[in-house]
């Protein structure tokens, strides 16, 4: 009788543990996307800086941190770090970054991720009006978008944002 009264116990504060830990998670990540997010165009193949295909949409399902830059950017340098550390932090949990460099030269590309040390996907977005369209409007760069897993985009930002507050959408999405 004492065991089965623990074990009845000890499920129930388990589930309550586990309803409860969940319910702060969804509330969150309502509050960063809404219903009414636009949902992103991923159906684009762009080449990477190697050249290789990237197809967008194999992305889906995950929480995308897109983000259009160039390396002639000041406020790009500047956030691109912060971008690095929350792949490295957040990657094992279904975070993607993919930076959308805008520039006409690879070589300079490659060099900047040299620099910085990048360790995301760079993909190709200059000659891609196509892609800068489906993302428009793009008043400057960096322009980042927070994509939530089933495709909504739940947030864009134009200039600078702190690496906390990219972190605490993407935290809330996860």
């Amino acid at each position: 009788m004492v065991r089965t009264t623990l074990g009845v116990v000890i499920g129930t504060a388990a589930s309550f543990i586990l309803f409860t830990s969940q319910a702060p998670k969804i509330k969150a990540a309502e509050d960063v996307c809404q219903g009414s997010g636009k949902v992103a165009n991923l159906n684009f193949t762009v080449k990477d800086i190697n050249g290789k295909d990237v197809a967008l949409n194999a992305f889906k399902g995950n929480v995308i941190l897109l983000d259009f830059w160039a390396t002639w950017c000041p406020p790009c340098k500047k956030e691109i770090p912060g971008f690095i550390q929350l792949y490295n932090t957040y990657k094992s949990r279904g975070l993607v970054v993919l930076g959308v460099s805008v520039d006409d030269s690879t070589s300079d590309v490659k060099k900047f991720m040299t620099q910085f040390k990048m360790n995301y996907p760079v993909l190709i977005g200059h000659d891609r009006d196509d892609l800068l369209q489906a993302f428009a409007p793009m008043p400057g760069y960096p322009t980042t978008f927070v994509i939530a897993r089933d495709g909504r985009i739940c947030s864009q930002h134009t200039g600078f944002l702190p690496l906390e507050q990219f972190e605490k959408k993407i935290k809330a999405l996860l």
